[in-house]
C-alpha cells in the first residue's frame, strides 16, 4: 500500500441514508456495497461506523457488520429525540477521531441532512478532506458545496432504483425536528434533484475550459489534468464524468480534444498529462469571425452596436456561444482580442457609458 494513499474515516448517518432510499429509490434494505466501492476507488477505508437506533434496522443490521462496519447504538429514550443524540455523537466522535487519528487525511460523511454541514466546515478547517455522500432526493442543497467531493447514492455503479425518485421536503421533520426549527428545517434542506437535473445538463466542455483559463492566470508552470479535475470537484463536489457517459476523466479530455476545446501533452507522469488550449486557431477564427459578421450586420442596419448586448446577438446565431471556451475570461477580453488582430474597432463612447464596435474598411 503507498504511504501517500487517502486514508479514510467513513461515518454514516444511516437512519437518513436508509429513509433517503426508501422514500426516493424504493430501496427497502440500503446497500452498503456502492458505497464501499466508492470509497475504496479514493482511498483506504480504515474506519467504518453507522450510527443508528439498530432495532429499527435489524437486516441492515446484520449485512453492515459482514461489512466490517463498527455499529454505533443511539436507543430511542423516552422524551428525547433519537435523530438529534444520533447528530451529536456522529459528529463528536468525528471530530475526537479527527484530533487523535493524525494519518486520517479524509473523512466520508454519508448523510443528506444540513445540520452536518458545521462539522464538513470544522473538518476541513482541520485540513481534512471530506467526502459528502447522500440519497440525492433528501439531500439538503446546503451540503454539497461544504465538501470538497459529493457522491450521489442514486449514481453509484451498482445502485438499482425500483421507483422514479420522489422529492422529499420532510425528512427533516420525520426524523425529529420539530417546530420553529422544523419550519426553518424545510426552508433549508430543499432537495438538489431539480438543480442537479439541471447541472447534468451543463456543457461540460464549457466547464472544463472555464476552469482551465483560470489555473493558466494562476498557476505556475503547466495544468495537469490531476490539477484541473479537483478544480473542477472544488467548483462542483458533484461533478462526475460518468455522468457525461465518459469511464475516466482522461477519457472525458481526449474526447475535448477531439472536439478542439483542450489539447493534451505528456507530463511528467504517466496517465497525468498537461492540458492546455489547442494552438490550432481554428476554433478561434471562426469564433472571430462571427463577431465581425455580427457586427458589421448591426452596423449596417444603424449606429455601430454597443459591447454590451453584443453577446446575446452572437447568442441568436449560435445559442452555445460562450468566450470561455476559448480561453477568455470575459466577453470584453474576447472582444479586445479581436481589436489586436485588426478584425473589428473599439471606440468609448461617454454618452452611451460603453464601448461601439464596427468593422474597419
Amino acid at each position: 500500500m503507498a504511504n501517500d494513499d487517502e486514508r479514510i474515516a467513513l461515518f454514516l448517518d444511516y437512519e437518513n441514508l436508509a429513509i433517503g432510499a426508501r422514500d426516493g429509490l424504493g430501496i427497502s434494505s440500503f446497500d452498503f456495497g456502492p458505497v464501499a466501492d466508492a470509497l475504496a476507488e479514493r482511498g483506504r477505508v480504515v474506519v467504518r461506523r453507522a450510527y443508528a437506533d439498530w432495532s429499527y434496522f435489524d437486516a441492515d443490521r446484520r449485512l453492515l457488520a459482514r461489512a466490517q462496519v463498527e455499529l454505533i447504538e443511539i436507543p430511542q429514550l423516552i422524551g428525547a429525540s433519537r435523530k438529534n443524540a444520533a447528530d451529536i455523537k456522529m459528529a463528536v466522535d468525528a471530530i475526537e477521531l479527527a484530533y487523535e487519528r493524525s494519518f486520517v487525511t479524509t473523512f466520508a460523511i454519508a448523510t443528506g441532512d444540513s445540520d452536518f454541514t458545521p462539522l464538513v466546515h470544522k473538518l476541513r478547517e482541520l485540513d481534512k478532506r471530506v467526502i459528502g455522500i447522500g440519497v440525492q432526493s433528501s439531500t439538503s442543497a446546503l451540503l454539497p458545496p461544504a465538501c470538497d467531493e459529493f457522491l450521489f447514492y442514486d449514481r453509484l455503479p451498482g445502485v438499482e432504483s425500483s421507483q422514479a425518485p420522489r422529492r422529499n421536503r420532510g425528512l427533516g421533520r420525520q426524523s425529529g425536528a420539530a417546530g420553529a426549527g422544523g419550519a426553518d428545517r424545510e426552508v433549508a434542506d430543499v432537495p438538489v434533484d431539480e438543480a442537479v437535473a439541471a447541472g447534468e445538463e451543463r456543457d461540460v466542455g464549457l466547464l472544463v475550459a472555464r476552469t482551465l483559463s483560470g489555473l493558466q492566470r494562476h498557476v505556475d508552470g503547466p495544468v495537469h489534468a490531476s490539477v484541473l479535475k479537483r478544480a473542477i470537484l472544488r467548483k462542483d463536489p458533484t461533478f462526475n464524468e460518468a455522468d457525461q457517459g465518459f469511464r475516466g476523466f482522461g477519457e472525458l479530455l481526449r474526447h475535448l480534444e477531439s472536439r478542439y476545446v483542450v489539447q493534451l501533452r505528456p507530463g511528467s507522469a504517466r496517465g497525468d498529462p498537461e492540458v492546455t488550449f489547442p494552438e490550432d486557431d481554428s476554433a478561434d477564427d471562426d469564433a472571430f469571425r462571427l463577431l465581425v459578421d455580427v457586427v458589421r450586420g448591426l452596423q449596417a442596419s444603424g449606429a455601430p452596436p454597443q459591447l454590451s448586448g453584443l453577446k446575446n446577438q452572437l447568442r441568436k446565431r449560435l445559442p452555445d456561444f460562450s468566450e470561455k471556451r476559448y480561453g477568455f475570461n470575459s466577453f470584453l477580453s474576447f472582444a479586445k482580442a479581436a481589436r489586436a488582430r485588426d478584425l473589428i474597432a473599439m471606440d468609448w463612447d461617454d454618452d452611451t457609458g460603453d464601448y461601439l464596435l464596427r468593422v474597419p474598411s
